[in-house]
């Protein structure tokens, strides 16, 4: 199997920052690779789905407290005024189920808004948020959610 999201979880402990913002036994966030939008986060399975249909009782039930726990961490980080969160799982090599939960800022553009946000995804390389951008947000989604455990 040729998944990029498994090889990813099969690599977990030498993930830079960006990629293993967060995780538990079910689930992975990450930061999206290609974007220009900081806080573009991923919420992927640990293990191969590719249908929603697929996901156990537990995965389902965490998938929503995940949701909102990345929510409220976006909304006092980034300072968005709410999230948008999409799962569609069709690229090609992309196939494995991941839901983005992307902040929509307060400034966004009407041109950008809803389903029109993925005008900052797909970026070519060099354009989008770079390495290090992208691990300082991690570091702070991370202080941010271990802050919200205690």
């Amino acid at each position: 199997m040729d998944c990029y999201v498994c090889r990813n979880n099969d690599q977990f402990d030498q993930l830079p920052p960006r990629e293993r913002i967060a995780a538990d036994p079910r689930w992975r966030v990450t930061h999206a690779f290609n974007t220009t939008l900081p806080g573009w986060l991923i919420l992927v399975p640990r293990r191969h789905v590719t249908s929603i249909a697929e996901l156990t009782d537990d995965e389902a039930a965490a998938l929503g407290t995940w949701q909102v726990t990345l929510s409220r961490a976006l909304h006092e980080v980034t300072g968005c005024v709410k999230t948008y969160v999409m799962q569609f799982a069709e690229q090609e090599g992309f196939g494995h189920v991941h839901f983005h939960v992307v902040p929509r800022m307060p400034d966004l553009p009407d041109d950008h808004r809803g389903p029109k946000v993925f005008g900052y995804l797909t970026q070519p390389p060099g354009r989008g948020i770079d390495e290090q951008q992208r691990d300082d947000l991690a570091a702070a989604l991370q202080a941010r959610l271990n802050q919200a455990r205690t």
